[in-house]
């Protein structure tokens, strides 16, 4: 299960509760029920587990697999040892990608290839265009067209697409908000719209950072993945959820520092 909320699950064992917080959704520290989350979940074979958890180490996830409070290490000798070797900083800079055996397209982009992360992901689709929705708070990735390649970028990934900024959505004739603090968004998802394969996205990575100047400001320096889904119907429901007022080009609000602290 890919999430986005702080401090969620933190005690995944009844034998290792937490002693100074809770472990509900509302009931933490870190209160993850402020802004909206995304929650993403997927089977995975043997193979793909094992292709996944190459991906989480490519990233630098900060998963401790020594503590028994979040990491119950088991299962073949093989999983034990990929689960074993979480928790360390990555020295690469090359993405770990691959289609797992749902058909699910997986990315894992290391926190050494110091690029805007939406921009990449468009990238490895083929520059398609995207609409994103995420923590979208300074240092803020203005929407790009499709005349953009930034300057932060390799150009081994190729050329991105435009990728738009919703910054409200609707849902039940309600709009709400879709930007960062101190607005109402904490997930990070996406849509293709352009080509004809309807994607949907769920990622790890906002966009903050820069396309140009700092290459390692914010999400560009921090690595994370993105899971990528071929399904008209789900792509149709979560353009139209997000569809609503988009950014322009150029930010009009930096004084937000926007950074929540989230992925490596």
């Amino acid at each position: 299960m890919q999430v986005s909320t702080p401090s969620w699950p933190e005690a995944g064992s009844s034998k290792f509760p937490r002693k100074t917080d809770g472990n509900s959704l509302g009931c933490v520290k870190d209160n993850d029920v402020t802004f909206s989350q995304h929650f993403f979940a997927l089977r995975l074979s043997k193979d793909d587990l094992a292709f996944v958890l190459r991906g989480l180490a490519n990233a630098s996830v900060v998963t401790d697999p020594k503590n028994k409070q979040v990491v119950n290490n088991g299962g073949p000798q093989d999983i034990q040892d990929l689960v074993d070797a979480l928790g360390q900083k990555s020295d690469s800079e090359a993405l770990v990608e691959g289609t797992l055996s749902s058909g699910v397209e997986f990315i894992s982009k290391p926190s050494n290839l110091h690029v805007p992360p939406w921009q990449l992901v468009s990238s490895q689709l083929n520059g398609l265009g995207l609409e994103t929705a995420t923590f979208w708070a300074a240092p803020k990735i203005p929407p790009t067209t499709e005349d953009t390649v930034p300057e932060c970028w390799d150009e081994t990934l190729g050329n991105p697409g435009p990728v738009a900024i919703s910054t409200s959505g609707t849902w039940n004739h309600t709009s709400f908000d879709l930007t960062g603090a101190p607005g109402g968004n904490h997930a990070k998802i996406g849509v293709s719209i352009s080509g004809n394969a309807a994607y949907s996205i769920f990622g790890d990575e906002n966009q903050q950072g820069a396309l140009s100047g700092n290459c390692k400001s914010s999400q560009n320096g921090r690595g994370g993945t993105f899971y990528v889904l071929t399904n008209s119907q789900l792509s149709n429901d979560i353009h139209i959820l997000i569809n609503g007022s988009t950014a322009p080009s150029i930010p009009d609000e930096t004084s937000n520092t926007g950074d929540d602290g989230s992925g490596q």
